[in-house]
């Protein structure tokens, strides 16, 4: 009887044991979920709270999440260029709508040129006998490696020399020469897992080999496409080192004039956290949109099929 007892209190201890085993695992994995959405989402808030409390607030101690007199006069302030308090304000205003028109037309101008020669580049990488195609590939990959302070100098020299310095133009060609390898990478994965049995078909009907990626390999290829577009225009528009290295008064993208609002008593953080908001609000509405697509463009690549 007393063995009998024994082996039916083992599977019950057993058991338990993989029970709270299972629960501390779970405890430990939702801890760590929470701690890194705090990391990732705090700031953000931060800023948000930030750009809605009064400057008195502001500089309490200790400082607190909720605004006791919320306001959004800095808001209004950055479009209308009225602002109680706020020092040369109008100034600010016509900065902050020319670095916004700045970044939307560099981000847009690299997006269309990246993901333009970066689709061609990758189809003839996928489809084409080009020599040596898997050294070059594992050559544009290593250049996503070299951290651009390495070469800052020798870019400077060269727009220098080309006069494209304090030029958006010459802030396109940069961007595009960074992004363009990762774009050429995404879509050239993409490509392999599209069956070669499409163009072959459109070519026996009458198209050629441009006209068999236009009209069947583009088409499908929507995916890869969207989420090619949205990394060369959010990277387009986050990045902050070149622009600040190679922008003068008029071509500063948002990134850097978000960081110069300041005035004769020293940097107004509420403004800069307004503009920050404001100007993130276009990378996240694209973001939150295209996510499903971003999502199926980066992992259709990862499995050939």
């Amino acid at each position: 009887m007393e063995t009998l007892t024994q082996n039916w209190e083992k599977p019950v201890s057993n058991r338990n044991s993989k029970m709270i085993r299972s629960v501390i695992k779970n405890t430990l994995f939702y801890l760590a979920i929470f701690a890194l959405l705090c990391l990732v989402v705090g700031p953000f808030l931060w800023m948000i709270i930030s750009s809605i409390s009064t400057q008195v607030e502001l500089s309490s101690t200790p400082p607190h999440w909720i605004p006791q007199n919320p306001t959004l006069f800095r808001y209004e302030a950055l479009f209308t260029g009225m602002g109680k308090g706020l020092a040369n304000l109008p100034l600010g205003v016509e900065k902050f709508l020319r670095g916004l028109m700045n970044s939307l037309i560099v981000s847009t101008l690299t997006t269309i040129v990246c993901v333009t020669t970066g689709t061609l580049a990758a189809y003839a990488l996928a489809r084409l006998s080009v020599p040596g195609k898997n050294k070059f590939m594992m050559a544009i990959l290593s250049s996503q490696m070299l951290p651009v302070i390495v070469i800052i100098i020798p870019l400077y020299l060269m727009l220098q020399k080309f006069d494209m310095m304090d030029s958006l133009r010459g802030l396109v060609l940069l961007y595009t020469g960074f992004m363009l390898p990762t774009v050429i990478w995404i879509m050239h994965s993409y490509f392999l897992t599209l069956p070669q049995e499409l163009e072959e078909a459109a070519m026996m009907d009458g198209c050629n080999r441009f006209q068999a990626l236009l009209k069947v390999i583009i088409p499908l290829s929507g995916p890869g496409l969207v989420a090619v577009s949205a990394f060369a225009f959010l990277s387009s528009w986050n990045e902050f080192f070149m622009a600040l290295i190679f922008t003068g008064a008029n071509t500063k993208t948002i990134t850097v004039t978000v960081t110069e609002f300041s005035s004769q008593f020293g940097v107004d953080f509420g403004l800069m956290a307004t503009g920050g908001v404001i100007g993130s609000i276009p990378p996240l509405v694209l973001a939150f949109l295209l996510q499903k697509y971003i999502v199926a463009g980066l992992t259709a690549g990862s499995v050939k099929g």
